[in-house]
């Protein structure tokens, strides 16, 4: 399930954490298994909360749900049925996956391409999905090839049904069903109108209101280094989601040169500029994913001028040939803690 996630979780460049809280004991904190990574929620409680044992239990089931409906690694999933037909006749779908879908066009549209959700033939290819890393590069009549089996022309919908004008159509949505999680995960909190709460899952995170003590949530970003651990920027969040990519971990070499997992959908190829590490802040979580996914795609200057045409606050960080520089959008600069 989702091992394309557990590889993000290791490139993610991001690792979170709450400063110290002067009553720890009333925060409420959960974990568990997801999409083929971990979760870590922290829940300031009140009268509506239920128990934790029965809030655990509601959390796994509606991720198991998303699992069932979104996940590659499952053949009987609702995506996996879809990526199996052949034929290119409306089928019904759940609102979820829908939404994740369409969400994945739009975010196609407004990268111009950099992200798409229609990848799979040359993420599978490439070694980084459900299929075994090649014995060999693939060769550029194999990525033609790949290429020919994607497009997000050929998916259309129609109320709650979607069908597929290439019979090869392989629909992979694991740039942004991580962060769709966290954003199920918040709105099942919010029924209960807690104060505040913290939702993690592996890597990608929505905050709301403070902690129990009144303080904002403070969250680190990591310096893309492949080795340790390493904090490069701090910053303090409220009512916000974030997302942070990278491909500093998540990579292969074969003879001497280097692969990474982050596939241009307009090449066919692993991305090879400088960029090392994309973080990304928005009201979703779904959305933040995508965009960071995007702009690691994208490059340093495209992904500047995405985020200024877009108003999105992002932190960039590049490799130089010693050490890295950071780059930060104009909406970026005022979560930043000095």
């Amino acid at each position: 399930m989702y091992k394309t996630l557990v590889n993000w979780l290791a490139l993610i460049g991001l690792a979170f954490f709450i400063s110290g809280c002067s009553k720890p004991a009333e925060m409420v904190s959960l974990s568990g298994n997801t999409m083929g990574t971990t979760y870590h929620i922290k829940v300031v409680p009140n009268e509506n909360l239920p128990n934790v044992q029965l809030l655990q239990a509601e959390i796994d089931l509606a991720l198991e749900k998303i699992n069932d409906q979104m996940s590659t690694y499952r053949p009987g999933s609702e995506l996996s049925q879809f990526n199996q037909m052949t034929q290119d006749s409306m089928v019904s779908m759940s609102p979820d996956t829908i939404k994740v879908m369409a969400a994945g066009v739009d975010l196609y549209q407004k990268t111009g391409g950099a992200l798409d959700i229609t990848l799979g033939p040359l993420v599978n290819l490439w070694g980084f999905g459900p299929d075994k890393r090649p014995t060999n590069v693939p060769t550029e009549q194999m990525i033609s090839e790949a290429r020919r089996q994607t497009g997000i022309e050929y998916l259309s919908f129609s109320e709650q049904k979607v069908s597929k004008g290439n019979p090869h159509l392989y629909v992979d949505l694991s740039s942004i069903a991580k962060g769709f999680g966290v954003d199920k995960i918040a709105g099942l909190l919010d029924k209960y109108q807690p104060t505040g709460y913290l939702v993690e899952i592996g890597g990608e995170i929505s905050l709301k209101g403070t902690k129990a003590n009144g303080e904002l949530w403070r969250v680190a970003i990591e310096q893309p280094s492949r080795s340790a651990t390493t904090v490069q920027q701090v910053i303090s969040l409220k009512d916000i989601a974030m997302a942070t990519s990278g491909d500093y971990r998540n990579y292969y070499e074969e003879n001497g040169q280097r692969f990474s997992h982050l596939i241009d959908p307009r090449t066919g190829q692993p991305i090879t500029h400088r960029l090392a590490s994309v973080t990304v802040l928005h009201k979703e979580s779904m959305i933040a994913d995508g965009y960071a996914t995007a702009m690691m795609v994208l490059g340093t200057q495209a992904s500047l001028e995405l985020a200024n045409r877009e108003h999105l606050a992002i932190m960039l960080i590049e490799k130089q040939n010693e050490g890295f520089k950071v780059f930060y959008s104009e909406a970026f600069k005022p979560f930043i803690t000095q």
